[in-house]
């Protein structure tokens, strides 16, 4: 959709390349206390030039406009808290974010966004270390994951004798389908009550009584964009005056989350898998917890700060935990559970996904020339 749009102006805008960012992560995948999205810029502007980065230093804006970049992306958020001001001599982001949007440069983040998501940064250090299947450490709710809009549960009571009458035309409206399977329904028998009043005319029994009888409890699923026509269809096809129905939001089990854990293609030791990630992501320093020459088998991956996310998975001494940066009382943790652990530097263990993103953003945005920053670099350096 967003390449197929792009084309057919000839060039391209903010709003096109944040759809095209929302396909590769959505927003929806980061983490609540995170800011991620367009944080600076008109969805209208013109997109030539995209530039990316980690961090948006003073020196990668001067990168970005000697460039004449319309965008930037940085990976971290340059605004995190509530800013109250916007100064260009401020020793804070807010002093790049001046200066962005002086220049009339959007800023786009992504951060636990691409996290999260699908080939996005903890996926791509995974195939780093050469594993091919993982899930995730900790799912999250994902909305964007409901295939073709939201779908819903609708349950309604309908006599014994009328049931596939009403469940035929439900589906004729388009209830019922779930994936290529149609009409599929569950039915449950039962026994409904009730009472009308003087002004009714009930279907079964007589008014001014309490009346006992025989229904089915008919329920199907239906996507949200129909969802009208089959309640429609259902009180055209039923007999009762008022017929009694619910209706349920449903959502999709959650497949996508923060961290990776997956196996090793083979058992290596802690030092040559250190060695082999040091060469691949360019890390100045490398730190381990464990020696190097235990064996290792199954990688827990969080890029960036690790936290408490690979203490979800019950660690053993063939695990080795491979992130950015690790606390001290939590490598402390990891060395009585008897388990490894790789620090590649949390700048090192990030930048390897900005390749990667380079090369799906120009995939879906041709006529965009995407980048990295040269002058993007970790704040910390190694002696």
């Amino acid at each position: 959709m967003v390449r197929q749009a792009q084309n057919r102006r000839g060039s391209s805008t903010v709003a096109d390349f944040c759809a095209a960012m929302e396909g590769i992560a959505p927003t929806a995948l980061a983490q609540d206390w995170d800011n991620v999205g367009l944080l600076a810029g008109g969805p209208a502007a013109p997109v030539r030039r995209v530039l990316l980065c980690i961090d948006l230093a003073p020196a990668v804006v001067a990168e970005a406009v000697k460039k004449r970049a319309n965008l930037v992306l940085a990976y971290h958020p340059p605004i995190f808290k509530p800013i109250k001001s916007l100064r260009a001599d401020s020793r804070g982001t807010d002093a790049v974010v001046f200066e962005c949007i002086r220049r009339g440069i959007a800023i786009y983040s992504t951060h636990t966004a691409l996290d999260a998501a699908d080939g996005g940064t903890n996926d791509v250090l995974a195939s780093l270390c050469g594993i091919e299947q993982t899930e995730p450490l900790e799912y999250v709710d994902d909305p964007s994951g409901i295939s073709d809009g939201p779908k819903f549960k609708l349950a309604v009571f309908v006599p014994a004798g009328e049931v596939e009458r009403v469940a035929e035309a439900m589906f004729e409206a388009g209830a019922g389908r779930i994936g290529d399977y149609t009409k599929c329904a569950f039915r449950t028998a039962g026994h409904g009550s009730f009472f009308g009043s003087e002004s009714t005319k009930p279907t079964l029994g007589r008014k001014g009584r309490l009346e006992f009888v025989d229904e089915v409890r008919l329920e199907t699923i239906v996507p949200g964009r129909v969802l009208p026509d089959v309640i429609r269809a259902m009180l055209r096809t039923h007999s009762y005056e008022e017929p009694a129905f619910d209706i349920y939001p449903l959502k999709t089990p959650p497949a996508r989350g923060i961290g990776r854990v997956g196996n090793l293609p083979r058992p290596v030791t802690l030092g040559s898998l250190a060695g082999k990630l040091k060469r691949a992501t360019g890390a100045a320093c490398v730190q381990l917890v464990g020696p190097r020459g235990r064996k290792v088998e199954r990688a827990a991956i969080v890029a960036g700060s690790a936290g408490d996310l690979p203490f979800r998975v019950k660690l053993s001494a063939a695990d080795v935990i491979v992130t950015g940066e690790i606390r001290h009382h939590d490598a402390l943790t990891i060395q009585r559970s008897g388990a490894a652990a790789i620090a590649l530097g949390h700048w090192a263990s990030e930048k390897p996904v900005l390749r990667v993103l380079a090369q799906r953003l120009v995939a879906l945005l041709p006529s965009v020339r995407v980048g990295e920053s040269r002058v993007d670099a970790d704040p910390l350096a190694a002696v």
